[in-house]
């Protein structure tokens, strides 16, 4: 998969990988922040479909995190 996007987009999933760095989040606090309808940012799509987040179920909660890939790519854009 190529993890080249435009850079607006990219600046904007660089921002959401960097929030879910610092630990876990509740999936209806991301979904509130960075859910969209315009089609021109689909940030959490984008991060998404790329592997770059994951959701899990922990204690009855869903919660949403960063994954390997997340992460490297986090790495990779300084």
């Amino acid at each position: 998969m190529n993890d080249v996007i435009d850079a607006p987009m990219n600046a904007l999933v660089v921002d959401l990988l960097a929030f879910l760095a610092t630990g876990e989040k509740p999936y209806a606090e991301i979904m509130s922040a960075w859910r969209t309808s315009c089609p021109r940012l689909p940030v959490w799509e984008e991060a998404n479909d790329r592997g770059f987040v994951e959701r899990k179920i922990r204690e009855g909660r869903q919660i949403v995190c960063i994954t390997a890939r997340g992460s490297d790519f986090l790495m990779r854009q300084g």
